[in-house]
């Protein structure tokens, strides 16, 4: 006969003896955290963040910082000075001439994985040209240049055609640029005019070390050794330097001149680089600036 079960409540057993089959137990272990869980650091999962080492990542950070359009090169001439209309004050300027600047070639996105123009300027004779350098400028028909700069820009619509020509009405009286160039050499330099150190003490105890720049590296602590950029006696001057936010005073597009206000770098004769202040609003150029002037024969100009 089959044992009677137990209907009442007082005649079921206690909870540790009942089996584990009949018991509910959850396991919970640790603090459970209240902030986001970090992203995962490796190229694991579906929500994956936009990688930002690639070169399209990269031109997309400098977008704002590109220029629209192209620069240009001239020739700095000199200094001279010019009076203000209204006030009569007299301030210094620099005079910049354009020879010759044209549109040699183009880099585009898809073949080189940037947007820029390539400008030359001047004339050299084609003996002194190599032939590769001969036959790049034979492809875009256009004469040997003495100078060759590049210049990048924003997108595809700052792609001047190729053999066009880039006058001093390029740029506006009134808007602000940037000017490149090299800056004077001075030849060897010691601490004291190349970095402005103040040098050794005039007396007490110094014997003609007065302009020696002292000590260069530690002993032992420094690894024995100099730092690599440790500012030394060496050559100075004779790298590239760029002056900001420069004025336009003056074009003369008959001419070929730029007038700048102030001072730029480098000597009287040297390259100069034009383009576009970065840190000032773009300027509003008229739609027969943007596409320069076409390429002209003076052979076929004079006749």
């Amino acid at each position: 006969m089959a044992p009677k079960s137990c209907q009442s409540f007082l005649h079921l057993p206690f909870a540790f003896l009942a089996p584990r089959l009949f018991v509910q137990h959850v396991s919970k272990r640790g603090i459970k955290s209240i902030s986001k869980p970090r992203p995962n650091r490796f190229n694991q999962g579906p929500n994956l963040p936009t990688l930002e080492s690639t070169a399209a990542a990269a031109l997309e950070r400098k977008r704002f910082t590109t220029p629209l359009r192209t620069g240009a090169l001239g020739i700095k001439k000199g200094m001279t000075a010019m009076y203000e209309a209204e006030t009569g004050r007299r301030f210094p300027c620099t005079v910049v001439q354009m020879d010759q600047v044209q549109v040699v070639s183009h880099k585009t996105r898809q073949r080189n994985g940037y947007f820029a123009v390539q400008v030359g300027c001047g004339w050299k004779h084609p003996s002194n040209v190599t032939r590769p350098l001969l036959g790049h400028f034979a492809e875009s028909e256009v004469s040997p240049k003495r100078h060759l700069v590049e210049f990048k820009v924003r997108d595809e619509t700052g792609l001047l055609g190729i053999g066009e020509i880039i006058g001093a009405s390029w740029f506006q009286e009134g808007q602000y640029i940037d000017a490149r160039a090299n800056s004077r050499g001075m030849g060897f330099a010691g601490g004291m005019k190349r970095h402005g150190f103040s040098g050794q003490p005039a007396s007490h105890g110094v014997s003609l070390t007065h302009r020696s720049m002292g000590s260069a590296g530690q002993s032992q602590g420094g690894g024995s050794r100099v730092y690599p950029g440790k500012k030394m006696a060496g050559r100075m001057g004779g790298h590239q330097v760029t002056t900001q936010n420069v004025k336009v005073v003056k074009v003369d597009d008959e001419k070929g001149l730029v007038v700048l206000q102030g001072s730029i770098p480098g000597p009287d004769g040297c390259l100069v680089k034009l383009s576009d202040a970065i840190k000032k609003p773009w300027p509003t150029v008229p739609v027969n600036l943007l596409q320069a002037q076409p390429a002209v024969d003076p052979a076929a100009a004079a006749a």
